[in-house]
This record gives structure tokens, sequence and C-alpha cells, in this order.
């Protein structure tokens, strides 16, 4: 096959996963007519259709989604092998491809970031902000993170972080205005800030348990976020009651700005983990990374 095919296919993988001809163009720094042709010259090649388009949207056939399935281990096995030659430099080199929750990005990531970046210049990592269960493998990204009870059992886990324990939160001003729940199911009453998630297809319901029992609470309020530093401005601002990771909102608490309801009903559950495919080989860099954010108990 002429080398000008694999860059087709190359381009396609792009296409395909992003479903936009806009931003695999942007990506990949070309215009989009130049992409358009590009995969025109595939199909052409190829004999059959790979992509379906519309004046919004653009996905791959079912056609397009076998090729999928077939080059997209191969160009990760190439992506991880010109990773590994970085080896071959004095010092780790290389770019990183990480997903992860908004909390999990802010409170450890970043961090560990902050230390190993400024000794190791030829290191670029890409953090991607996601709420959904991203497919780490198809999506390229050459790990994630998530919350060890939400990793699939074919993955490598590294636990990176303590648990996490959540808490219900309303400022002074609200609790002047509205009685303090007493129970999870008080909360059905009050105005509460809610956050949509992708991977629940909607509003996050709020957990607690006690005493071995589990409620999950779908609450409702006029606010809807999802991010953090706009739900945590509206409680302290006495708009409604926030559900939120314990390590945001304690400076708050400590300091009267917040506070605290129902904490004998919200539990610790097991950290954040770095995940990645069992047959991924390390390269030097993501070794150094991964190492960074092991967790010590």
């Amino acid at each position: 096959m002429a080398i000008e095919s694999y860059d087709q296919l190359a381009i396609f993988s792009i296409v395909a996963r992003e479903r936009s001809f806009t931003r695999a163009a942007a990506q990949l720094g070309i215009s989009q007519p130049a992409l358009s042709r590009a995969m025109r010259q595939l199909e052409e090649r190829l004999g059959v259709r790979l992509l379906a388009r519309t004046t919004r949207s653009v996905s791959p056939t079912e056609a397009g989604e076998h090729l999928l399935r077939v080059i997209t281990p191969r160009f990760e096995e190439i992506h991880t092998e010109l990773a590994l030659l970085s080896k071959f430099r004095d010092k780790p080199a290389g770019k990183l491809r990480i997903t992860a929750g908004e909390h999990a990005a802010i409170t450890v990531l970043q961090p560990v970031l902050s230390k190993i970046l400024p000794d190791h210049p030829d290191i670029q990592v890409e953090i991607i902000v996601d709420y959904g269960l991203t497919d780490i493998v198809a999506e390229g990204f050459d790990a994630g993170v998530r919350l060890g009870e939400h990793i699939a059992k074919d993955m490598i886990a590294v636990r990176i972080g303590p648990d996490v324990r959540m808490a219900v939160v309303g400022s002074p001003k609200y609790f002047a205005q509205h009685p303090r729940p007493k129970a999870p199911h008080d909360l059905i009453r009050h105005n509460c800030i809610t956050i949509r998630l992708p991977t629940y297809g909607g509003i996050f319901p709020w957990e607690f348990e006690k005493k071995g029992k589990e409620l999950k609470v779908r609450v409702e309020g006029q606010l809807v976020f999802n991010n953090i530093a706009m739900r945590l401005d509206a409680a302290l601002k006495g708009l409604g009651l926030a559900y939120m990771p314990e390590d945001i909102v304690q400076a708050h608490v400590a300091k009267g700005r917040l506070i605290r309801v129902l904490s004998d009903w919200c539990p610790s559950f097991p950290g954040y983990h770095l995940y990645y495919p069992s047959r991924r080989q390390s390269s030097p860099a993501f070794t150094l990374f991964r190492d960074a954010l092991r967790y010590a108990r």
C-alpha cells in the first residue's frame, strides 16, 4: 500500500473517533477540504463507503466500524513503540494523553504534574476532563482515571489517591431560611444544586449509605451544572444545597462559610486509580508519570 494510504488510514481513525470533520481537521492541523479529499480517495481505493455524511454530522458505516476496530490497536501499538524510542534519549520524553474527571484532575493529577514537569521539559501531558466512562483504547488515550469501583477487569489499575468522601453543604444564609435535613429523603423538599453526568444520561442522583443501607435520592433544584467551581460558588452564595467532594468544601466548612449536614450518611468509598490496557508497554515518560502518581497508604 502506498505511503499516502497509511496517512489516510490515520486520518480516517481520527474522523471516525471525533465524528466530525471540523474537530478532526483542527486536531490534525489541516483544512477540511483536504481532509474530505483524503477520505474520498481512501474510499475509492478500498471500494467501500467508510463514512456516512450529513450536513450536521459524520459517522462510520458498518464497513467503517469494522476498519476502525482493525486499525485502532495497530495504531496504538505504533504509538507505544514510538514512545518507547525515548528510552534511547538521556531523559524521558514524549506526549501523554490522560482522561479524568474534574475532581481527580484538580486534586490528584495537577499537583503531581507541577512536581515532575519542570525537571522533564521534553514530556508533554494532555489532560482531557470528561465525566463519561471513556474507552481509552478507542479514543487514543494512554491512560484514564476513575474511582476504583468503575474500572474494567481487563485494565491494569494503580491506586493514585486516598478514599473519597462526599459532603452535603449549604450556606448559613440558606439555612436561615430552610430547616436542616435530618435524613436523605428530606432533600426532596430542598433547592438542590444538581450535576448532569453523561454516564448516567441525566441528573446525577445523590448517593448515601448508613449501617449497610444504601439510598439514592433524585434531588431537584433551580440550578444544574457540570463543573465543581460553579456548584461551589452557588452553594457559598446561598442558592441551594450542594453535594461535593469533602476535600473541596472542608476549608469553607471550617471557616463557617458552609454548613455540613447528613455527614453520618456519607461514608468513604475507594479512591482514584490510574488505569491502562494490560497489553500496554510503558514508555519511560509514562512510567515516570505513573510512579509519581502512585499512592502510598
